[in-house]
């Protein structure tokens, strides 16, 4: 199975256009947060049709999976909790969301909102839970912030992760980890676009200006990921025991 990561597109559609273009080549494709932009001029209910749009364009005959980041909360639920309000309309075109576990083949894929209280919160941590349940040789987790105190949220100045995944890769060991959220990571020094977490590998492909978005491809077959930029292509084996060291700077 080969699997697309992009994430925090940020409404750039030129990028939604090459996630097009690209998803028929791969078996699932992510998109794992912040398609939406909130400084942008277009309203966030005008962005919210054309996202639902590229969606749907990006899953022909494709398993695609969407998961929500902060830009993306466009109301409260009935908790009174904020969410991804316009994202449910996605089911219909059979498109994975938050909340929705998918299974491929032996790998389970659950879908992690960005929570914002702790009614969200505690529905998550219940997701991870039932899931764990019913893991099969392959568990991947879409969750739009990396772990604290993990190169793949390093700003170039400070860690900026998340605790509560960081404790529930702890706990559960998921084989995979596919974030975004911090954007310069894989572009610093000390940052990096993927960190061995105990058995978990951790994935985060930043984010960068042009037509193209700086993306990761997974093949499990081949046992490889590479993340591709405008700084080039970097790549590792999956059954390594640590992230390679970094070379482009």
């Amino acid at each position: 199975m080969r699997i697309l990561l992009v994430s925090d597109l940020h409404y750039a559609l030129p990028q939604f256009d090459w996630v097009v273009r690209a998803a028929p080549q791969f078996d699932l494709v992510v998109l794992a947060g912040d398609h939406m932009d909130v400084s942008s001029p277009v309203s966030l209910d005008t962005q919210s049709v054309v996202l639902l749009r590229y969606f749907t364009l990006a899953r022909p005959g494709k398993s695609l999976v969407v998961a929500s980041g902060n830009h993306d909360l466009t109301g409260a639920d009935r908790h009174g909790e904020r969410a991804a309000l316009w994202l449910p309309e996605s089911r219909r075109a059979g498109i994975a969301i938050d909340g929705d576990s998918l299974v491929l083949g032996d790998t389970l894929v659950t879908v992690c909102p960005w929570w914002d209280g702790p009614i969200g919160r505690a529905a998550l941590e219940a997701h991870l839970a039932a899931d764990a349940q019913r893991r099969p040789a392959r568990w991947v987790w879409i969750y739009h912030w990396p772990p604290s105190d993990s190169p793949t949220c390093w700003t170039g100045k400070r860690h900026y992760g998340d605790a509560d995944v960081a404790g529930w890769i702890a706990q559960y060991q998921p084989e995979f980890v596919l974030t975004g959220h911090v954007h310069e990571p894989p572009f610093k020094p000390e940052g990096a676009w993927a960190d061995r977490v105990g058995a978990s590998w951790v994935f985060n492909p930043g984010r960068q200006i042009g037509p193209v978005p700086a993306h990761i491809v997974i093949d499990l077959d081949a046992g490889t990921a590479s993340w591709n930029s405008l700084m080039g292509e970097e790549a590792l084996q999956l059954g390594a025991e640590h992230a390679p060291a970094r070379s482009v700077f």
